[in-house]
């Protein structure tokens, strides 16, 4: 099967293309929504950030206080990389087995590091979702209520659009046009489902 990895900046629109290509029956893998899963009350992961950066990062209730870790991560770079190194790990063993449980011609693994990991032998193809930083910065404010510096400090730490771009064997270029961007994904999912009918057939 083919596997798809989907990738972009924060506020390219990753979510609304997956959603789309999930209206096509394309079965969507998304590592954000397991990393939610995996910090879950009770989860081991969970236990494991607790551990590494202290319970005032666990609410009364048990769930991950995310503003609190989010203001550590950006504050402190290396506090990243220990998080990256409890989740990672445990998000691409997840996904693997989601995907091994998957038939069709492909299928998509939105994967929102995905270039900043480096190679990743879980894809098949990088499909980027790119958006000029502008759009990026509006949405961003629009959807989460950041502030200007905080959606700076998140770009800054991602991949840059030129590094994503070059490692892309597709481009969707999101500039809010929503009927653009319906046609961009129906024309690859033809593609994509012949190159993976054509992948079976070989």
């Amino acid at each position: 099967m083919l596997i798809v990895g989907l990738t972009g900046g924060i506020g390219s629109g990753k979510s609304t293309v997956a959603h789309y290509f999930a209206e096509f029956g394309v079965p969507v893998v998304d590592a954000d929504r397991i990393a939610h899963e995996l910090v879950a009350p009770g989860q081991p992961a969970l236990d494991a950030i607790a551990r590494e950066f202290g319970a005032q990062i666990i609410e009364d209730q048990g769930q991950l206080r995310r503003e609190a870790l989010r203001r550590i991560i950006f504050a402190e770079p290396r506090r990243r990389k220990a998080l990256e190194a409890i989740l990672h790990p445990r998000i691409t063993e997840a996904m693997g087995r989601r995907l091994a449980d998957i038939s069709g011609p492909y299928c998509i693994a939105v994967i929102p590091l995905l270039v900043e990991a480096g190679p990743n032998d879980l894809v098949n193809r990088i499909l980027v979702i790119d958006a000029p930083p502008s759009l990026q910065y509006e949405r961003v404010r629009r959807r989460d209520g950041m502030t200007d510096n905080e959606i700076s400090a998140i770009i800054q730490s991602q991949a840059s659009r030129r590094e994503r771009l070059a490692a892309a064997d597709d481009v969707i270029a999101n500039t809010g046009d929503i009927e653009a961007l319906k046609h961009a994904v129906r024309d690859l999912h033809r593609r994509y489902t012949e190159l993976g009918q054509d992948a079976s057939i070989k």
